[in-house]
């Protein structure tokens, strides 16, 4: 991987140019505003999208509310879980950094020391999308869009290649899916316990919400027949 990222003919090589060139073009307030959201916005923002989720699944109380759940709760882990599996792959690799075999490129952020395949901030926010859009799919188009985007800015900022980035979305979505079946058996029966839960059912369900509750549960056709019976007892 390392040999491909020498050549300066290289498909590879010549978008990291044409993105990265955008950076020289733009003012100097719009590559901080990119380099904060390259570095930390994006990512922010599909965690605040998890949680909004969250927070509308337990208000909602679905019956499927513990699955949902359940779901929202594997995005990070998957996202964890998907970056320890990125350490053995940079290591195995050992692709420098594209500002270290390549002149003239715009680098908005300085210290980056490690390797640069497969993009650890690409991994990170794909695998949370996917497990976002798992849990509910709206919510998880918005994160996908978010998570393609923050890609583009990696390479826009000169600390990574495309293909690190592609490689990053690969390894998150595959992470985030194929481990999906295995983490929903292990984390739905827990959802379901702490949904049943007096103290803490909160997390997966508003209180009122519960649809086998029989305080403040609204059953259909329950106050047109208690009217009926007093009529036929009078």
């Amino acid at each position: 991987m390392a040999g491909l990222a020498e050549s300066g003919s290289n498909p590879d090589v010549d978008l990291l140019y044409d993105i990265n060139g955008l950076a020289k073009d733009a003012p100097g307030w719009f590559d901080r505003v990119m380099e904060f959201v390259g570095e930390y916005g994006l990512l922010l923002a599909i965690v605040l999208l998890v949680v909004w989720c969250w927070w509308t699944v337990r208000r909602r109380g679905d019956e499927d509310a513990a699955s949902s759940v359940a779901a929202l709760v594997w995005a990070p882990l998957a996202a964890g879980i998907a970056v320890l599996v990125n350490v053995p792959i940079r290591g195995f690799v050992e692709r420098p950094r594209p500002f270290l075999d390549h002149q003239g490129l715009e680098v908005l952020v300085s210290g980056k020391t490690d390797y640069s395949f497969v993009s650890d901030h690409a991994t990170i926010v794909m695998a949370m999308a996917v497990g976002l859009f798992v849990a509910h799919r709206k919510f998880g188009l918005v994160a996908l869009v978010l998570a393609v985007f923050g890609g583009f800015i990696r390479v826009y900022m000169g600390v990574h290649y495309p293909t690190d980035v592609v490689g990053g979305f690969a390894l998150g979505t595959a992470v985030a899916l194929l481990l999906s079946p295995v983490a929903m058996a292990l984390l739905t029966p827990v959802a379901r316990a702490v949904e049943r839960s007096a103290r803490v059912g909160w997390i997966v369900r508003a209180r009122g919400r519960g649809a086998g509750d029989g305080e403040g549960a609204v059953i259909p056709g329950a106050r047109r027949e208690q009217a009926s019976e007093r009529d036929l007892a009078a």
